[in-house]
């Protein structure tokens, strides 16, 4: 490797409780003139209230980087694993709340 090379590698640390990961099941996304915030939730069925698992908060260039990194790797895994399909959510068509299952009776 040349010394070029070697400047412009960066040396990234991943802790043992960051590398376990956060579940989020829905992204909100707002934004000001300076940045873009994205808070990740985890929706339950049943429980009336969702919980921001994290929140990052990025620039508007890092977030069109951020964009396209997930485009490029949204089109890599479609050509090995079919077109991920999206649900229709339209008005009056929620995000389901039941996950796809029965719905709990008491």
């Amino acid at each position: 490797m040349d010394e070029k090379n070697k400047q412009n590698q960066i040396n990234i640390e991943l802790n043992e409780e960051v590398g376990q990961g956060i579940y989020a099941n829905l992204a909100v996304i707002t934004h000001s003139s300076s940045e873009f915030v994205l808070d990740f939730v985890r929706i339950m069925p049943g429980l009336p209230k969702a919980k921001v698992q994290s929140r990052i908060i990025l620039t508007p260039e890092h977030a069109k980087r951020l964009l396209g990194a997930l485009q490029d790797n949204i089109s890599k895994y479609e050509s090995i694993n079919g077109v991920i399909k999206n649900s229709p959510n339209k008005p009056g068509n929620p995000i389901p709340m039941n996950f796809g299952g029965p719905t709990a009776q008491a």
